[in-house]
């Protein structure tokens, strides 16, 4: 039998950013995510279903937002008789300054209309949380630190203007072993986004102390990058955590 999802009552939660949200860290991990009807998947196709993580090759990869919707749970978050559903808008490799998140790009467009969707589907669906990170693309290639916080700033101001205006916004810093070697590339950007948790409303900024790459963890040559699962696993955890901040705030 088809799912009717209009019968549904979602939490939702906007993912976004890049491949560190979209969902690259592969690798063991001993308590595996175990997919559940409570948490659902909007993918960028618009289809939805339950959430689960990637397999490719011999390896299963995962992203934050599994974690930060388990624990959202786990504390009597979600109602009885809810749903989460996390809009997966994350693209690997994507930023600002190679027109793809700015107010006419196609991945901001794709993720507002993601949002609509979702909210669209029952009137008693509410936005709980915008989930960002990324910032490397922009690194890369030499970003400002006012030029990047000016981009941000008006993209979270414009999900929080059409669609609620207390979103709690967690955004957070990059894997220390790519960081580490990228030093000078990464301040402007981390900054910005420092900056901006500071001088928003609801929102909080999220350290990356201790979280191994895709290259520490699996060996996965030249992949310093990206968080390895356990990395991915305990960073929704701390996501979670800065979202109760936001929330505070």
């Amino acid at each position: 039998m088809l799912w009717d999802f209009t019968k549904e009552k979602f939490d939702i939660i906007i993912q976004a950013g890049q491949s560190n949200a979209a969902g690259d860290g592969g690798g063991n991990v001993d308590r595996p995510y175990i997919p559940t009807n409570e948490i659902l998947h909007l993918e960028n196709d618009f289809t939805i279903g339950v959430a689960r993580e990637r397999i490719k090759d011999n390896y299963i990869f995962s992203h934050f937002g599994l974690t930060f919707a388990k624990k959202y749970i786990e504390e009597g978050r979600l109602a009885e008789g809810r749903r989460v559903l996390i809009i997966r808008s994350a693209v690997g490799g994507t930023g600002f300054s190679d027109h793809r998140w700015g107010m006419t790009d196609d991945l901001y467009l794709r993720m507002m209309e993601l949002t609509r969707t979702a909210l669209q589907l029952g009137s008693e669906n509410r936005i709980v949380a915008f989930l960002w990170h990324q910032g490397e693309t922009d690194a890369i290639n030499h970003m400002a630190e006012e030029e990047y916080y000016g981009h941000l700033l008006t993209l979270v101001n414009s999900v929080r203007n059409e669609f609620k205006s207390d979103i709690p916004f967690v955004c957070g810093d990059f894997v220390q072993d790519w960081k580490s070697v990228n030093e000078e590339i990464c301040k402007p950007i981390i900054a910005a986004q420092r900056k901006l948790v500071n001088n928003i409303s609801n929102a909080e900024f999220v350290e990356t102390d201790g979280l191994l790459s895709n290259n520490q963890y699996n060996n996965f040559d030249c992949d310093s990058i990206h968080f390895c699962r356990p990395a991915q696993y305990e960073l929704g955890y701390r996501y979670y955590d800065a979202f109760i901040k936001a929330e505070q705030k």
